[in-house]
């Protein structure tokens, strides 16, 4: 059985360990592969560690967009090891259903429902790396009877505004009861920021332990090919580092 090997952004917060360590222990059970997790940034092991000691595994990006890292940094990486890379969660149905049962438990655990949405999610400069936050929007609209804008926690260009800006624009046009469903995977700055932000009804919890994301992880491991989809590159001598900084 090939090794699995999630690739996590990683956070300076110790809670983004834990909870991606939960969501390791839950797709070990599913798929009873050995699971490594191999971070980007902030964090060690880091994704090249990881595979130099796994080569031909499985690499399945724990991230919600089609970014710099899933496009380029993962890929390059991986090629050096023989190793596969799945698609990220990108779009991935489950995502949507996953942060509309983060943001009931938000809207409860506040006292009551949210009569406006804003769907924060990261945000991304390359072209398609706000995919995964528009399709989870998207799906959370057909999932809640209220209004559900996007917005990102860092610039990504003309017409995406800061989250804070986004509940300022509801708080105008009357909303008063505005959540924040967070299009995030672990705590972290990001999840910080908008926990901290003035005049939001609820906040939800970030994404990567529910049961949901898990059974995402575990299918692009089942449907993975038996080969490394790129021509492998030779071995390196040492071991490389990712980039980190962009996303």
């Amino acid at each position: 059985m090939r090794d699995l090997v999630l690739a996590v952004h990683g956070s300076a917060v110790p809670e983004a360990g834990a909870t991606v360590a939960r969501l390791a222990d839950t797709v070990r059970r599913l798929t009873e592969a050995p699971v490594a997790v191999a971070h980007l940034d902030h964090q060690k092991p880091s994704l090249p560690y990881v595979l130099a000691d796994r080569p031909g595994a499985v690499v399945v990006p724990l991230l919600l967009g089609d970014g710099y890292h899933r496009t380029v940094d993962v890929p390059a990486v991986a090629r050096h090891f023989d190793c596969t890379v799945t698609r990220g969660l990108s779009g991935e149905p489950g995502v949507g259903l996953a942060l509309c049962d983060r943001l009931r438990a938000a809207e409860r655990a506040a006292g009551g429902p949210a009569d406006a949405v804003v769907v924060a999610g990261a945000g991304s400069s390359r072209p398609g790396g706000n995919d995964g936050t528009l399709a989870a929007l998207d799906r959370l609209a057909h999932l809640v009877p209220v209004p559900v804008t996007a917005a990102y926690c860092s610039a990504t260009g003309p017409t995406a505004p800061p989250v804070a800006e986004a509940v300022a624009s509801l708080h105008a046009r009357g909303f008063r009861r505005v959540a924040v469903a967070a299009h995030l995977l672990a705590p972290g700055r990001f999840t910080r920021a908008l926990e901290a932000l003035p005049g939001v009804w609820a906040v939800s919890a970030p994404l990567a332990d529910h049961p949901r994301i898990a059974g995402a992880v575990a299918k692009r491991y089942g449907t993975a090919p038996h080969a490394a989809g790129e021509a492998a590159g030779s071995r390196p001598s040492a071991r490389a580092s990712v980039a980190g900084g962009r996303r």
